[in-house]
């Protein structure tokens, strides 16, 4: 996955199996974690993620058009930063990637999925704010 530095904005690769590390950034050595904030995923990182995370991964399936999805961006970002260290949140565009949508049977969005080892273990279509995302998927508890 790629995720940015909050130091110097620089792009910086962190593997699926090392996500719950603390990496440093190849251009200033501040530390960056995969965690604590949703990432933008595709089809590659989806995969990867899914199958060889040692955390959970959390998933929320959302397209630009779609207005639920908008009132729950900032709710998944809430979670993000709740379950720092505890679970990776990312966001994947169907929008973009109609074929991982279509593959892991999206038919409504937002759609929540919760992956643990390779298998989804939990998923819920609709709005919830942070609290509802985090009781409905036993997450932090």
């Amino acid at each position: 996955m790629i995720i940015r530095c909050s130091n110097c904005n620089k792009k910086n690769r962190i593997p699926a199996n090392r996500v719950d590390q603390t990496a440093k950034c190849g251009n200033c050595g501040a530390g960056i974690t995969a965690t604590g904030q949703p990432v933008a995923i595709g089809p590659k990182a989806f995969t990867d993620l899914v199958e060889n995370s040692p955390l959970p991964v959390f998933v929320d399936f959302w397209a630009p058009w779609c207005g639920p999805c908008k009132m729950a961006a900032p709710e998944v970002e809430k979670l993000a930063q709740r379950l720092e260290g505890q679970v990776v949140v990312a966001k994947l565009d169907t929008q973009k990637h109609p074929a991982v949508a279509q593959q892991e049977g999206v038919r409504g969005i937002p759609l929540f999925a919760l992956y643990k080892k390779g298998e989804r273990v939990a998923s819920q279509t609709g709005f919830m704010n942070a609290d509802q995302l985090a009781q409905t998927f036993r997450l932090g508890q």
